[in-house]
């Protein structure tokens, strides 16, 4: 019976753990990619983002782990803002395809029954093979 005891209080303190780290998670990293470096693509620059695409993406966002992201689009890119963190400048890869220069984080919109949900991923540290995804739901426009 004392074992049993044991296992049932590990298993909820490495559950509580889980749940407190989760508050505590490492924001996305600025794009690290140089900008003085060459990179073959099919497309010399990304299609232009279509008024009807910015109203789906542009606005304001209450990410799953409780951060705030901000959005804002540009005539082929878009500046997605973490809380009080830097903006981050994501380059269009697809349609509603967002991705930094080093594609170490992409944000996918017009997710979801309504297209109002948004998938996150990014690379909390570049040294450990991890990749952390995010969803949302659009808080405003």
């Amino acid at each position: 019976m004392r074992p049993l005891s044991f296992l049932l209080s590990a298993s909820l303190l490495a559950l509580a753990a889980g749940a407190a780290a989760q508050n505590s998670m490492p924001y996305p990293p600025p794009d690290t990619a140089p900008g003085s470096t060459v990179q073959v693509s099919a497309r010399a620059t990304p299609e232009r983002i279509k008024q009807r695409q910015a109203e789906k993406i542009t606005g304001n966002y209450e990410m799953s782990n409780g951060w705030y992201l901000r959005v804002r689009t540009g005539a082929r890119h878009i500046d997605a803002t973490i809380d009080k963190q830097g903006p981050m400048r994501l380059v269009r890869v697809s349609t509603y395809g967002f991705a930094s220069g080093d594609g170490n984080v992409t944000m996918d919109f017009n997710r979801g029954r309504d297209g109002d949900d948004m998938l996150m991923t990014y690379v909390p540290d570049p040294r450990i093979a991890q990749r952390v995804a995010l969803t949302s739901r659009m808080a405003q426009r």
